[in-house]
């Protein structure tokens, strides 16, 4: 065997690849799987961002761009970022990335090593700790709980924070579990950060469209005492039915305690993905540009699903949902039915042919209660609702 690092071995993965990748499988062997576990929306991305694409590849843009990413494409971001948040951001703040996760990666490595602490979601996407790991810091779980709505805790979370502490992941809207933090508990923590002024923070705002009920997103760029050690991931993959087009953007620090921040970030894109593909900005800038009925439309379809989901789960003997705020995932309790999340998972894969992802997959936390997502059709969620009920009364826990 050829000897490579230890860090390595620490790296764990994303089970939603895996479980797509079985479910896959699974249809192409004629099975009829109803797949509510990858998170990425069902709709094609909208024909005016292709065409730009189409258009750019025509006009001759097939070479490197910079490694921050084309002007104009930074550009578009901060005029995006103005009208969602109300601040103005600089150009020379902005990277753009080959998705959401180099961001994650990024900040991680700049932040992690031995003897440091991370604190992150817990239930969370599962990168995060991933990645804390391979760098060899400490990962420190942030509780996301049912009973708090499925929102951080701004004294919990000042509660971990230690001299260690290097770094404060952050994500509202909430993939797993759909939660979305209120502003005042966003405040508290605002406030109760003052004490730690060494502890840089990365929002994951890449959900911030996706609110219902009449809640709405806070970013963390509208607390100015933050923006020096702020770092802000988004993108276009969830908003715009992008996920396969990797694009995303991070707005950076580049002042103060967080001088020098964006130009290892550069660095960094230059030792490892170089720069983000030509066809594919110019597609961004048509998105963030262009019309945004479709966002619209896709939004509202969500929201109807939404309902579907929590009321069809409700209506499970034993199982529990909470209404989920955000994103298009909900996160049902099943700890009454007395099977663990992942067994359950995986035999509601192989016997009733319905993918979702077990708790588990996105921390400690998770145990009792399975990912769903509704980006699929509502006949679809339906059929896979039904199917979960027989599944559970057919089979009680002491099969699991």
């Amino acid at each position: 065997m050829l000897h490579t690092i230890s860090a390595f071995d620490r790296m764990g993965e994303e089970n939603a690849f895996a479980v797509l990748a079985r479910a896959t499988a699974l249809a192409q062997k004629g099975r009829d799987i109803v797949n509510l576990g990858i998170g990425q929306p069902d709709f094609k991305t909208p024909d005016h961002i292709v065409e730009a694409a189409i258009k750019a590849l025509r006009d001759g843009h097939h070479g490197y761009t910079p490694a921050t990413g084309l002007l104009q494409t930074r550009e578009a971001v901060v005029r995006r970022t103005l009208s969602t948040t109300g601040v103005e951001v600089s150009p020379e703040n902005v990277m753009i990335m080959p998705g959401g996760k180099p961001t994650m990666y990024a900040a991680i490595v700049m932040f992690g090593e031995p003897g440091a602490e991370i604190l992150y979601p817990d239930p969370g996407f599962p990168i995060y700790r991933s990645m804390i790991e391979f760098t060899g810091a400490k990962p420190v779980p942030v509780p996301i709980r049912e009973e708090n709505g499925f929102a951080f805790s701004a004294e919990e979370t000042l509660s971990l924070i230690t001299d260690k502490t290097r770094l404060l992941i952050l994500n509202s809207p909430a993939n797993p579990t759909g939660g979305v933090t209120p502003r005042a508990e966003i405040e508290k923590l605002v406030k109760g950060l003052e004490k730690h002024p060494d502890v840089a923070i990365l929002s994951d705002e890449i959900y911030d469209v996706m609110t219902y009920d009449g809640e709405t997103h806070t970013s963390l760029l509208t607390f100015p005492e933050l923006r020096d050690r702020l770092i802000v991931l988004n993108g276009w993959s969830k908003t715009w039915a992008m996920t396969g087009w990797r694009m995303g953007w991070s707005i950076w620090p580049n002042e103060g305690k967080g001088a020098g921040l964006y130009d290892k970030v550069r660095k960094l894109a230059v030792n490892c993905w170089s720069c983000v593909n030509a066809p594919s900005q110019f597609a961004g800038i048509a998105a963030i540009n262009g019309p945004q009925d479709e966002v619209e439309a896709m939004m509202a379809a969500f929201d109807r699903r939404r309902k579907l989901v929590v009321e069809g789960m409700n209506s499970l003997e034993n199982i529990s949902c909470a209404t989920p705020k955000g994103a298009f995932y909900a996160f049902p309790n099943i700890s009454r039915t007395g099977w663990k999340a992942k067994p359950l998972a995986s035999a509601l894969l192989d016997d009733a042919g319905v993918a979702l992802i077990g708790g588990p997959d996105f921390g400690i936390l998770g145990e009792g209660y399975m990912r769903l997502s509704y980006a699929n059709s509502e006949e679809n969620i339906q059929r896979a609702i039904e199917r979960i009920g027989a599944f559970l009364a057919e089979n009680p826990a002491v099969a699991a």
